[in-house]
């Protein structure tokens, strides 16, 4: 076997349970046989207009693509789980685009994606119009029609349109591999966006279902994924909340897909609504929703709270699952409190590692410290990266070797830094800073690059966040280092409030001393009316430092 590859898989379970319920939106149902073929359908116009791969993987580099690259500039919808596999089924790449870009960061991710197919929905149609002519290698577009009432673009193709063509015979599909690229832009948070570069077949053992949860051994055979999505009667249902452009989001997918399960999406593409997602849940029989840190933890809980004992009773959900941004103690405990007996579970990953470490809770255990456990594969090397540290040593790079990436799209420099080779091991090293403990869990401590040095002593803003969280009259924060002539940079807080709180800075220094040393208590304390974050719930630090600067 060649190695697992993505439209492969949907296919086995579409051929195992074509008649399952895939994805729930809107009061539509569509089964897997029915997503599985207005996928073929996408592949083969993707095919028809020339796109593919015009090389193979062994004769490139890790930074280099030999395939056609489809932009996905989407919100929430059934089109763009069947544009991604069909784009996979074409072995075409697709890639996520954040639907928040303004034309500037629109025609920067698509420059840098060397974009051949932009995939969009109608709302977007007037922002793609802008920059289309700035665009000469951006080949064919492709309108998914919506509420907003656009027109479709001159020389664009409808979507239903492709969906809807008689089948043309003259058009072979052809044999997708797991050496086909899956491309995930990073989110932009603390710089500018980088396509990273997995092979399919990696991405997916590594943290799209190919290996069963719970478990170290992944699947060896399309025959056990078939196994396993026929093993449940219904296999897993859940609501699924992220947006579908951030990386767990479309890990989830392929997790709910290889167990033959149901993804429930909000009735709302352009807004979260607690509400509906637990109505949702209800109604669908959900058993876990995904979230992305406390931005959509809150509204959930502040839902949850809201209802009387029985109806928070009624509701099937047995998990939180959380990935991609922290998900603050307090919060943990109101969902304890709210629905006791709830899983929370805590991922740790990036679009560089994949999944690498989690974190479970059901409440009975009070408050945890950020402790995960490991995949065997996640450790901590040193500094100098020169090898793995020992248990209880210092503070180094959380790191993954194994099931990685191949690099940064474009990028021979870029890639060799994040992926360097120790003792002959190549490892993916994006950033983050960690503690192997003498237990074997790991601590983890934030981003470097958001990491503050003041006063010579690095602060971890991940941190301080946490304790300010922890306060009841804050709803949201994120933690910069501005420039200070004393400190270098100092500590610096961007603080939204719950509607109508009152606190002042002292009293909120004062809460602090409680979790964290002196030295990292917040100088300054910004106030804003909402505290930004990308439509993931991932915390926007250019903004926050902007923000933070301005008050000086």
């Amino acid at each position: 076997m060649e190695g697992f590859n993505l439209s492969r898989v949907l296919d086995t379970v579409a051929q195992a349970a074509g008649e399952r319920d895939m994805l729930v939106w809107r009061g539509r149902r569509h089964t897997y046989a029915e997503v599985n073929r207005r996928a073929t359908a996408f592949a083969r116009f993707l095919l028809a207009q020339g796109c593919g791969a015009r090389a193979e993987r062994d004769d490139l580099d890790g930074h280099q693509s030999g395939q056609d690259h489809v932009g996905l500039y989407l919100r929430n919808d059934t089109a763009y789980v069947e544009a991604m596999v069909g784009g996979f089924r074409a072995r075409c790449a697709p890639f996520n685009i954040n639907y928040r870009y303004v034309e500037e960061e629109l025609t920067y991710v698509l420059r840098s994606a060397d974009a051949s197919v932009l995939v969009y929905h109608a709302e977007f149609a007037p922002q793609v119009a802008a920059i289309r002519d700035s665009l000469p290698d951006l080949r064919v577009l492709v309108q998914v029609p919506d509420d907003s009432g656009n027109g479709l673009l001159p020389g664009a193709v409808d979507y239903t349109a492709i969906l809807d063509a008689p089948v043309d015979g003259t058009v072979a599909l052809p044999e997708p591999t797991g050496d086909d690229l899956f491309i995930l832009f990073t989110g932009g948070t603390t710089g500018m966006p980088k396509g990273v570069l997995w092979r399919q077949h990696d991405i997916y053992l590594s943290s799209m279902g190919g290996t069963p949860f719970g478990t170290t051994e992944p699947f060896r055979s399309y025959d056990d994924v078939a196994a396993a999505a026929t093993a449940a009667e219904q296999g897993m249902r859940i609501v699924l909340t992220p947006p579908f452009m951030h990386g767990a989001a479309q890990w989830t997918v392929f997790h709910i897909v290889t167990n033959g399960g149901t993804l429930v999406l909000p009735d709302a593409n352009d807004r979260f609504d607690a509400a509906n997602v637990w109505d949702l849940a209800i109604a669908e029989g959900a058993v876990m929703i995904p979230v992305v840190g406390d931005a959509m933890a809150r509204p959930l809980v502040d839902h949850l709270e809201a209802q009387s004992e029985q109806w928070r009773a009624s509701v099937p959900v047995a998990a939180i699952q959380n990935g991609g941004a922290p998900l603050t103690p307090a919060i943990r405990r109101r969902l304890h409190a709210a629905k006791p007996g709830l899983l929370v579970l805590d991922n740790v990953g990036s679009s560089e590692t994949g999944i690498q470490m989690t974190m479970m809770s059901d409440g009975s255990g009070g408050d945890q410290p950020s402790h995960f456990v490991p995949t065997p594969d996640t450790t901590v090397v040193d500094d100098e990266l020169t090898r793995v540290v020992e248990p209880g040593g210092d503070i180094g790079w959380l790191a993954r070797k194994g099931y990685v990436p191949l690099g940064y799209l474009n990028d021979a420099a870029k890639t060799a830094k994040t992926f360097p080779v120790i003792d002959g091991t190549r490892w993916s090293l994006p950033g983050d800073r960690a503690r192997l403990l003498a237990d074997g869990s790991i601590e983890l401590l934030g981003r470097d690059s958001v990491t503050i040095n003041s006063g010579g002593e690095k602060i971890y803003a991940e941190e301080v966040e946490r304790a300010l969280t922890g306060h009841p009259a804050i709803r949201d924060v994120i933690v910069v280092g501005r420039p200070s002539e004393v400190w270098g940079q100092e500590v610096t807080a961007v603080v939204e409030l719950d509607d109508g709180a009152a606190v002042t800075d002292e009293e909120l220094r004062d809460h602090c001393r409680a979790h964290i040393a002196s030295y990292k208590i917040p100088k300054t304390i910004v106030r804003c009316e909402t505290v930004k974050r990308s439509p993931a719930g991932k915390a926007d630090y250019r903004w926050a430092r902007e923000r933070a600067t301005r008050s000086v």
